[in-house]
Formats: C-alpha cells, sequence, structure tokens
C-alpha cells in the first residue's frame, strides 16, 4: 500500500517558507520519497498505518495552503501512466521495499 502526499503551500513571506521547510523535513523523516515537486510518497504494511502519519503530519501542517492525503494499493500506484518523463531515481531504488538501507 501507498500514502500519497500532495501538498501546495504558499511561501511569499518567510514565516510561510519556514513552515514549508518544516512540513518537507517531517515528510522525509517519515519516510517519504519525492516523486514530483510537491508529491510524496510512502509504503505502508496496512491500511491502518495510515492514521499515525495522517496524525504526524497534522502536528506540523501549515494553517493555510492546501494538504491531501491519498491511500493507494500498490497495483493502483504501479498502473500510472507517464505521458512524459519517467520514475524518479528515489522511486527507483525505493520500488516497492518496505525498507531501503543506504
Amino acid at each position: 500500500m501507498r500514502l500519497m502526499c500532495f501538498f501546495d503551500l504558499p511561501m511569499e513571506t518567510k514565516q510561510e517558507q519556514k513552515y514549508y521547510r518544516v512540513f518537507r523535513k517531517k515528510l522525509i523523516e517519515l519516510g517519504f520519497v519525492m516523486v514530483q515537486e510537491s508529491v510524496y510518497v510512502r509504503t505502508l504494511p496496512n491500511r491502518s498505518q495510515l492514521t499515525k502519519y495522517e496524525e504526524q503530519l497534522k502536528r506540523v501542517t501549515p494553517y493555510n495552503g492546501l494538504v491531501e492525503l491519498m491511500y493507494v494499493s500498490e497495483k493502483q500506484f504501479n498502473d500510472r501512466r507517464f505521458l512524459t518523463g519517467e520514475k524518479a531515481p528515489q522511486e527507483v531504488a525505493v520500488g516497492n521495499n518496505k525498507m531501503v538501507i543506504i
């Protein structure tokens, strides 16, 4: 299973830029990898783990902007169609492994 995080956060003021950096850093700490700008994804063993990550992200989500979470199966995630471009190097390295040691 995959948990996808889509976000569009304002970065006009210094404070908004700080909120963006804190949010993005938390995503990375939680094991999310960037698929494209403002789209991050993480593998999960089951749907019950969704609440754990949702709660941790809520703590650092800025009050303005847009943050969405979407839970998809491995099959749905792998059935994506690329109209242009290709998988990000991080995504190729992680694949559908639950843990990657670098």
